[in-house]
């Protein structure tokens, strides 16, 4: 009985969150889009995993998967003329359940037409104080913390001067950044020196960030980190005044990712090469190969100046209110 009661409570915070941020992008002019889960391509990032759809009557795979987010098809409105939209809706990844991760998992994007990303750093501020705001009225159970909500911003140099006492920028190099790693962070486990020429740039900082910034990060509510090192740009630009780094942001509460944010990368041929690099991991490291986004590059033809962001849904409900597990199916 108590165990059905707190499924009930934790299901009604769930879903207030969701009428809240409804509530908030509906106030600001945002359109509620939808976007279709079965999709051709269904994301190139080269460590997400999708699931192909089967035919349970055919009994053979079809040529389609279910997304790992809506962005193509978000895309895709903005080049046909949207302008502010975003889409709460689930989305379905091939990884094992953690407390922090499902198969299928609610994911809020919102993107805007002709806005530089520090529009979207706003909207997040504005958005947890929004949720907080609402729920404190709703008498939800909010953590102390939020009831005087006070954001942090830093870059990514930063935060690694701050935490580790090193600039980052100054390992741009991958052979430099393993050695600094090897000599100053023993404890970070490190393949062996034999399988180097296994792992790229990305691989080192992600073992350093993971095991040395990361856990120190749940001292902070909410800090936003921008200015990513350029090999991590993904979809993103580069930075105009510093080449070194990207317009990309993330944020972090209590030491949780919550969301990625990018200044929208629109240049079709730059585009295509990350692309085909992260096609080229992808079989390297997974032994699997994904359909070319050929629909995506039809709409990357006429994707206007753009910004946007991937926030997860049930992980802001679990900062918000303490909830150990806030996943429900």
């Amino acid at each position: 009985m108590k165990e059905e009661t707190n499924r009930l409570e934790k299901l009604k915070t769930l879903f207030k969150i969701q009428q809240y941020i409804r509530e908030f992008f509906t106030s600001h002019g945002f359109l509620d889009v939808q976007t279709p889960p079965m999709v051709q391509n269904p994301g190139m990032e080269t460590h997400i995993h999708p699931f192909q759809v089967r035919s349970a009557h055919n009994k053979e795979n079809l040529d389609l998967y279910l997304h790992t987010s809506p962005e193509f098809h978000m895309k895709e409105l903005l080049s046909i003329g949207l302008e502010k939209i975003f889409n709460m809706s689930y989305c379905f990844r091939d990884e094992p359940n953690s407390t922090h991760h499902r198969p299928q998992f609610l994911m809020l994007e919102w993107y805007r037409k002709d806005e530089f990303y520090s529009k979207i750093m706003d909207d997040v501020e504005s958005l947890f104080k929004f949720c907080t705001k609402r729920a404190i009225e709703d008498d939800l159970k909010i953590r102390e913390e939020f009831h005087n909500f006070s954001p942090t911003k830093k870059t990514i140099q930063e935060i690694f001067k701050e935490l580790l006492n090193i600039d980052i920028l100054d390992y741009l190099d991958k052979d430099d950044l393993a050695s600094m790693i090897r000599r100053d962070f023993k404890q970070v486990p490190l393949p062996s020196e034999k399988e180097h020429h296994l792992l790229s740039w990305d691989d080192y900082y992600f073992l350093l960030f993971l095991n040395e910034v990361e856990p120190k990060l749940k001292k902070y509510p909410f800090i936003l980190l921008y200015n990513f090192p350029k090999h991590l740009s993904a979809l993103s630009t580069i930075n105009s005044e510093d080449k070194r780094v990207c317009d990309r942001f993330e944020v972090y509460s209590f030491g949780v990712e919550i969301c990625n944010s990018f200044n929208e990368l629109t240049d079709l041929d730059q585009l295509k090469s990350r692309f085909d690099e992260q096609a080229i991991l992808k079989k390297q490291l997974y032994n699997y190969s994904l359909p070319e986004p050929t629909e995506f590059y039809h709409t990357m033809k006429s994707l206007p100046t753009s910004s946007g962001i991937a926030l997860g849904v049930e992980r802001l409900m679990m900062c918000l209110t303490e909830t150990d597990n806030p996943f429900f199916y």
